[in-house]
C-alpha cells in the first residue's frame, strides 16, 4: 500500500504519538507500556528500516532511538529522521554510558538505558510541551 502524505490517524485530540525505535524487543514492550499508562499512542519498530518508514508517513510528536542497531546505528537512524522532520524531538538511549559526540549533535537529548526508569517519561513530557497532569501547556513540573 502507498502512503501519500503524512497519517494523523494514530493522533486522537489531546494524545500524542511517540515513535520508539529499538531491536530490543524487550525495550519496545516497556517503552510501550510507559507511554500508553500516561495517554501517549505508542509506534514501535524493531529496526532501522521499519523506523524510518513509520517515521515518513506518520505524524509523531517525538522519537525513541537506540543507539546500538544491526542494519543502521541511531546516529544514521536520527540523521535521516531531522531530514524529513527536524522539528520532531529525537531522544538517543543506550547501555553504553558515552556516545561519540558527532552523533549526540543530531539528537536533542541522551538517556542511558540504565536511567530510562527514571529519565525517559519526564524528558518526553517536557519535549512534547505537556506540564505533569497530562494536558497541554508551556511549564513542565516533571
Amino acid at each position: 500500500m502507498a502512503i501519500w502524505g503524512k497519517q494523523n490517524m494514530l493522533n486522537h485530540p489531546g494524545h500524542k504519538t511517540i515513535l520508539c525505535i529499538d531491536d530490543d524487543h524487550g525495550m519496545l514492550g516497556y517503552q510501550r507500556a510507559l507511554f500508553e499508562r500516561r495517554g501517549y499512542n505508542v509506534l514501535t519498530a524493531n529496526s532501522a528500516r521499519q523506523g524510518l518508514q513509520i517515521a515518513a508517513a506518520c505524524v509523531i510528536a517525538a522519537v525513541i532511538v537506540d543507539y546500538h542497531m544491526a542494519e543502521m546505528n541511531g546516529h544514521e537512524i536520527a540523521t535521516e529522521i531531522k531530514r524529513l522532520t527536524p522539528e520532531v524531538p529525537i531522544v538517543m538511549l543506550s547501555s553504553d554510558e558515552e556516545i561519540p559526540e558527532h552523533a549526540l549533535k543530531v539528537v536533542d537529548a541522551f538517556v542511558s538505558k540504565n536511567d530510562a526508569p527514571s529519565r525517559l517519561l519526564p524528558m518526553i513530557i517536557r519535549m512534547c510541551g505537556e506540564n505533569s497532569s497530562g494536558s497541554q501547556g508551556t511549564g513542565t513540573t516533571a
